[in-house]
């Protein structure tokens, strides 16, 4: 099974993050929230992989690959980051990371990296289009002002198992067009920014239901 140090600076995304992680069959060993104990938590555990958020209170991961590479040089990096800059992944590669995820790009795309990483290769998850703005755009994670709908809820459970958008169609028998509007809609009532951040919403706070999906099967 492979073994993951995950490290965020959200403690409440990462967390649930890290509950995804598990549901999929990875083995995640520790969860960090400071730069300083994600350096720590490598050296002491020599994960298969760290995923790393960029940002931090106290330093930029992309500074610290040397550091984090040297404490525990089998162990392969990916930064996991909703960071703007266009230059961060090719940094993040020329640093010693073995994978870039945008946290834009959603679960599936994360694991699929994470699988590829494993497998001695590099991955690279960008978003489609680098909009312009701050360098760490605000997240937040607070109860749905607007209570999620019964499809929109089914559509979070789709997200957490980590599927795309053809396959949220397929298995709802909608179109993509509707599936993209549904997931707009209750990651505005989340108060979220991507997908990723959408699927470790639900997982924390018990709001993925696939009761329906079940029942259609």
């Amino acid at each position: 099974m492979t073994g993951i140090v995950l490290a965020d600076d959200h403690a409440a995304f990462a967390d649930a993050l890290a509950a995804v992680l598990e549901n999929h069959g990875l083995k995640v060993l520790a969860v960090e929230h400071t730069l300083r104990d994600t350096v720590s938590g490598a050296d002491r555990w020599r994960p298969d992989l760290c995923v790393a958020d960029r940002w931090f209170e106290d330093g930029d991961v992309l500074t610290a690959l040397p550091e984090l590479k040297a404490v525990a040089p089998t162990t392969k990096i990916v930064v996991l980051t909703a960071d703007t800059a266009r230059d961060a992944a090719q940094r993040a590669l020329d640093g010693g990371a073995r994978g870039f995820v945008h946290k834009t790009r959603g679960v599936s795309a994360l694991l699929d990296a994470l699988d590829r990483v494993v497998a001695g290769d590099v991955a690279l998850e960008l978003p489609p289009r680098w909009a312009p703005g701050r360098e760490r755009p605000p997240t937040t994670a607070r109860a749905p002002v607007t209570p999620l709908t019964a499809r929109e809820r089914e559509c979070l459970g789709l997200l957490v198992e980590g599927s795309s958008t053809a396959q949220m169609a397929a298995r709802l028998g909608v179109g993509a067009n509707t599936v993209r509007s549904h997931v707009q809609a209750l990651m505005t009532k989340l108060g979220v920014h991507t997908r990723l951040e959408a699927a470790a919403y639900a997982v924390r706070h018990g709001l993925a239901s696939t009761e329906t999906l079940e029942r259609r099967a």
